[in-house]
C-alpha cells in the first residue's frame, strides 16, 4: 500500500512557546524525506503529532489521506517508530525484546528471526541489550522498527552518537527498505546523512521551514556561496568569489608565481542554514 504524507500549516506550542509555526510538508510514497535542524528545532514534535502521539494546535496532517488526530491500531502496525525515548529491555535478550514487541502485535516468533536478520544481529540473539554496543542497539532499535513489516518508518536521530561505522551500518539498512519501496520519515541535524540519504528535505530552524527542495537543489540556489580559496607561498590563504570578477587578480597571482594550490569550496547543507539563520545546523 502506498504511503504519503502531506501537512498543511501545522502548529504546535508548549505554553507560551511555539515550537512548530505553519509547517507545510508533501511526501510521496516510496522517498527518504529527511528533516533537518538542531536540537529543539521541532523535530520530533512533528514526528509525534504525524504518528497521533500528540494532536496539533492547528493546521491538518494526513498520511495516506487520513487525518492522523483518527489514527486507529490497524493504522499503527503501518509505522515502525524508533525515538529516544523509546526504550529497551535492558535485562532481555536481543531476541525476547522482540518477543515482547511480537506478542503486542500478534505476529508469529518466525518474524523475530527474519528481522533480527534484517539488521545483522543474528549472532546476537542471546545477548541482554545492556551488553549490546551503541551501533547494535540502534539496529536493535531499528529491528523493533521493523516487527510489522510497516509501509512508513519514522526514524528520529537514529544514529546520534554512533561513530561513522555504525552509521554506515545504519544507513544501509535504511536504504535497502528504500529499495523495497518503504517511506522514510527521518530526523537528523548530521549534513552529510541527509545528502546521503535523502530524496528531499526540509530545513527546519525555530519552528520554521526555511528551506524545502532535493540537496542538489537547495544547494543550487545558493550558487553564490562558492568561492576559490587559494594558498599563497608565503604562507597566506586568500579567498574570492567564484566569479568571473575574480579572473584578473586570480591570473596576476599565478602568473606571479605567488598562488601555490587553488580549491573549490562548494555551498553545502550546513553552508546554506548558516546563512539562512546564522547558526550552525549541527548545533
Amino acid at each position: 500500500m502506498s504511503c504519503t504524507i502531506k501537512t498543511e500549516r501545522i502548529t504546535k506550542a508548549f505554553g507560551a512557546k511555539t515550537v512548530l509555526d505553519g509547517i507545510d510538508l508533501d511526501i510521496g510514497s516510496g522517498e527518504i524525506f529527511g528533516l533537518l535542524g538542531p536540537s529543539g528545532a521541532g523535530k520530533t514534535t512533528l514526528i509525534k503529532i504525524l504518528t497521533g502521539q500528540l494532536s496539533q494546535d492547528s493546521g491538518e496532517a494526513y498520511i495516506s489521506g487520513k487525518d492522523t488526530r483518527k489514527l486507529t491500531g490497524a493504522d499503527h502496525k503501518r509505522f515502525g517508530i524508533t525515538m529516544d525515548n523509546f526504550g529497551l529491555y535492558e535485562r532481555l535478550s536481543c531476541y525476547d525484546n522482540l518477543k515482547t514487541f511480537a506478542r503486542i502485535y500478534g505476529l508469529p516468533n518466525s518474524s523475530i528471526t527474519d528481522v533480527l536478520a534484517k539488521v545483522g544481529l543474528t549472532g546476537a540473539a542471546k545477548t541482554p541489550a545492556s551488553k549490546l554496543s551503541k551501533g547494535m542497539t540502534g539496529r536493535l532499535k531499528l529491528a523493533r522498527a521493523f516487527m510489522t513489516d510497516p509501509d512508513i518508518l519514522f526514524l528520529d536521530e537514529p544514529t546520534s552518537g554512533l561513530d561513522p561505522v555504525s552509521a554506515d551500518e545504519i544507513h544501509k539498512i535504511i536504504l535497502s527498505e528504500k529499495a523495497r519501496g518503504k517511506t522514510v520519515f527521518l530526523t537528523t541535524h548530521t549534513m552529510t546523512e541527509a545528502e546521503k540519504l535523502c530524496d528531499s528535505i526540509a530545513l527546519l530552524n525555530e519552528g520554521k521551514i526555511v528551506e524545502y527542495g532535493s540537496p542538489e537543489e537547495i544547494c543550487r540556489r545558493y550558487d553564490h556561496q562558492r568561492m576559490l580559496k587559494i594558498h599563497l607561498y608565503d604562507g597566506r590563504d586568500m579567498q574570492l568569489p567564484h566569479n568571473r570578477d575574480s579572473a584578473t587578480a586570480l591570473a596576476e597571482l599565478i602568473a606571479g608565481g605567488k598562488a601555490e594550490t587553488i580549491h573549490t569550496t562548494e555551498p553545502n547543507l550546513e553552508t546554506v542554514f548558516m546563512e539562512l539563520t546564522g547558526k550552525e545546523l549541527s548545533a
